[in-house]
């Protein structure tokens, strides 16, 4: 099984990289990747500090799919991810969007959380259960360097909590071998990523890719046995809930037999919306499987 290691860090989803590895359609392979703080909080004392790394949201890649070609789709098949080192951390960071209402005095709240037996010790009075994702994942663009701090069309800094074990990311072929980069696991995290730090645990992600010819879904979807899922991102919440809820009709009038009108009247009463980092404007709308 190839494994890739997390250096070099890398921060930007940077088509001109040397590709990290080659993989083949189906091929089960392992990623280890660093937290979101770049490994600078590891035990008590420690602090995030920007100055000496200013980055956030190191990722691995890219990786070359082969026979992946411009106007496929990658289906990335997410099966495991573990904590490498037994342990998450977080910081509280600024509150710039809150202060009019809690002040701009926020402490560090820098923290290292064990992670036992299926739950996060958040502190001496809670636990919290351990159910990682990815924050970002992504391909390469055909143009331009998007960082791995927002999200778009190719992915990116989702920060959604179903991109987790179990799940399928649908995301989009812009150049050829696709050029794949994920990273950003977190250990928990609750909807919004309040503070904009979830618990970063530098991780093993085992995963596969599938290679679907010339699809191209319109925006990026994700799949698990349990539900469907689109998703958007926008300038605000309200622009990319409506995308990602019309995407969702147009899947399921092109793919499941259902009139457009029909499904915008079931999602309506059954449909679930789960929201990204709350500045960045990303949203997945989202259907049990049941209600096909």
């Amino acid at each position: 099984m190839q494994y890739l290691g997390p250096l070099p860090l890398v921060y930007e989803f940077d088509r001109k990289l040397p590709p990290r590895a080659r993989v083949e359609p189906g091929e089960i392979f392992q990623v280890e990747s660093e937290d979101a703080l770049s490994g600078q909080i590891r035990q008590p004392g420690d602090r995030r500090d920007k100055s000496l790394v200013p980055f956030s949201n190191p990722v691995v890649g890219p990786i070359v799919v082969e026979g992946a070609e411009v106007g496929d789709t990658l289906a990335v098949h997410i099966h495991r991810i573990e904590p490498r080192d037994g342990q998450c951390a977080t910081y509280t960071g600024p509150a710039r969007q809150l202060t009019e209402w809690l002040g701009s005095d926020v402490p560090h709240g820098a923290h290292v959380c064990p992670i036992r037996d299926g739950q996060i010790a958040f502190n001496d009075r809670v636990s919290i259960p351990y159910e990682p994702m990815l924050g970002c994942i992504g391909t390469a663009p055909a143009w331009g360097v998007p960082s791995t701090g927002p999200a778009g069309p190719h992915g990116g800094n989702l920060d959604l909590v179903e991109v987790a074990p179990g799940s399928t990311l649908f995301l989009p072929v812009s150049l050829p071998g696709g050029l794949l980069f994920l990273g950003d696991a977190h250990a928990a995290m609750g909807h919004g990523e309040l503070s904009a730090t979830g618990l970063e645990m530098a991780a093993i992600t085992t995963l596969s890719v599938s290679v679907l010819k010339t699809r191209s879904p319109a925006g990026l979807r994700l799949e698990t046995p349990a539900f469907l899922m689109t998703i958007a991102t926008q300038a605000t919440h309200e622009r990319a809930m409506a995308e990602a809820f019309s995407r969702l009709i147009l899947w399921l009038e092109a793919e499941h037999g259902w009139p457009r009108w029909q499904a915008y009247d079931l999602l309506t009463h059954v449909a679930r919306v789960s929201i990204g980092h709350y500045t960045t404007g990303t949203v997945g709308v989202r259907l049990d499987r049941r209600f096909l």
